[in-house]
């Protein structure tokens, strides 16, 4: 599939049966498509796909919702005509951010 039509069907039909699941638990669902550097290769993957909660109440009942047999199996499906399912990695992360001020002001070190 190319990197266009994978984008098209992500957005036109993969997106929609996630947003029917999340909506309601879910605050954020943001797909970040991969732009190979210039010299870097080939990434090894096309998207990193986020869903933020607003708590760890709303993330297990989501994830409940997503584990439902009729849930999981239309995700399944869909994802089976997008994806290298066994290439797919799900993980949460910890946020950290840097203060870095305005361009005008250097930070103390």
């Amino acid at each position: 599939m190319s990197v266009d039509a994978f984008r098209d069907y992500y957005e036109q039909n993969h997106r929609r049966i996630g947003e029917k699941y999340l909506r309601g638990q879910a605050v954020r669902y943001v797909r970040r498509y991969i732009e190979p550097l210039t010299g870097m290769g080939e990434p090894a993957h096309d998207v990193v796909m986020e869903i933020w909660f607003p708590d760890e109440d709303s993330y297990a009942a989501c994830m409940r919702t997503l584990g439902e047999p009729e849930a999981a199996q239309e995700i399944a499906v869909d994802e089976e005509r997008l994806f290298d399912r066994p290439a797919t990695v799900s993980f949460s992360v910890v946020e950290v951010e840097s203060p870095m001020g305005s361009n005008d002001a250097a930070l103390p070190l």
